[in-house]
């Protein structure tokens, strides 16, 4: 009985002492919580000032030249080599042939169809001397001018009812005009430049059998072009005829001026907008450059532009008041990728001029350069 009681009062005091220890270790290890430092934020401001602010509307496109031809043949035959290979980017000057196609045997049918003309007019000199000589000098000067391997010449001018129907019993207006469109049909058979310019598409090569209605190429003038754009139609009413473009490439290392030369009168109903072709100049221009554009459409006044970052979603803004943020209601009325045109903003408000994270109404902050004008003063 006394070991039993031994025992117990052993492993009470063990287990006493191990909870006693346990508390110890416990307590010597709780350390007192810090308190947190005020942390005061420095903001970058800007003081308003309310002026002129221009609406530069943003676009882009591609160039296309404003001269520009779609080559399609009109007949059949074989194409033949010329002066000048048919190859992108051969040069042509005005009146150059661009395209030559095989025509002997459409050439051959023309020549008989003059000759059958001619014949004619021939046939009638004996008749028209001896009924009505005083027509017969110009007639006769007529057959002298007609030849052969040149153009056919336009009949006289008759001025008499006999004279004509005299010519028009023997057939001759038939056959004359039967000749014209014959040789108007031949001229189809070679396709000359309408201007000085370039090839830019060729479609077929010397000795390909062409026919009608097949595209052959495209020709292009080098020295215009045009950049179609698209503007929203709420601005449609400020964007007149003859109004300069400030144009520029995508590297932003070269700049142009163009104009504005044509406004659609219809608006896209998918995307509501209009759609602007600008005139534009320039030696180092390509067709198809891709350009961007701005566009002067109006002036707001009693405005000011600050970064699209600063709106915040119920078109408010943060100023700083005796170093607290607060807000206030603005009006934004134009938006670009980058930038907000505001309203209603009073002059001399002082404006957050940069996003600050974790920002709220009644925070403490400090004003960017504040403190080093205070020590400065001092």
């Amino acid at each position: 009985m006394r070991k039993i009681l031994i025992s117990v009062l052993s492993g009470v005091l063990i287990i006493g002492g191990s909870i006693f220890a346990a508390k110890f270790i416990v307590n010597s290890k709780q350390s007192q919580r810090p308190k947190p430092k005020k942390v005061v934020k420095t903001v970058f401001v800007d003081t308003v000032k309310n002026g002129i602010v221009p609406i530069v509307i943003p676009a882009n496109g591609n160039l296309v030249a404003k001269n520009r031809v779609e080559l399609y043949a009109e007949v059949q035959g074989v194409f033949r080599t010329g002066n000048k290979l048919f190859k992108p980017g051969q040069e042509y000057n005005a009146g150059q042939t661009l395209i030559r196609i095989n025509s002997s045997e459409y050439y051959a049918s023309v020549q008989a169809a003059k000759s059958n003309l001619y014949n004619l007019v021939t046939s009638i000199m004996p008749d028209l001397q001896l009924d009505y000589p005083e027509y017969f000098p110009k007639w006769q000067q007529y057959l002298s001018d007609f030849d052969l391997e040149k153009t056919t010449p336009k009949l006289p001018e008759i001025k008499s009812e006999k004279e004509k129907y005299f010519i028009t019993g023997r057939g001759i207006y038939s056959s004359y005009y039967n000749v014209k469109n014959l040789e108007q049909r031949l001229s189809k058979y070679t396709i000359k430049a309408p201007f000085s310019g370039i090839l830019t598409e060729a479609l077929v090569t010397e000795g390909t059998l062409v026919r009608a209605g097949q595209k052959l190429g495209e020709y292009i003038k080098t020295d215009v072009y045009e950049l179609e754009v698209a503007i929203s139609k709420a601005y449609a009413d400020f964007l007149k005829v003859g109004k300069e473009v400030a144009l520029s490439n995508l590297n932003k290392t070269q700049t142009y001026i163009g104009k504005v030369i044509r406004v659609n009168g219809r608006v896209d109903q998918a995307s509501q907008t209009i759609t602007v072709f600008i005139e534009v100049k320039g030696d180092n221009l390509k067709a198809g450059q891709y350009l961007e554009a701005n566009l002067n459409a109006k002036s707001e006044e009693n405005a000011i532009e600050v970064n699209r970052s600063l709106l915040l979603d119920d078109n408010q803004i943060y100023v700083v008041r005796d170093s607290i943020l607060d807000v206030i209601d603005v009006t934004p009325v134009y938006f670009t990728d980058k930038k907000v045109v505001l309203k209603n903003v009073p002059n001399g408000e002082t404006i957050v001029s940069k996003p600050m994270a974790g920002a709220y109404t009644g925070m403490l902050v400090k004003v960017f350069g504040a403190a080093e004008n205070q020590s400065s003063a001092k």
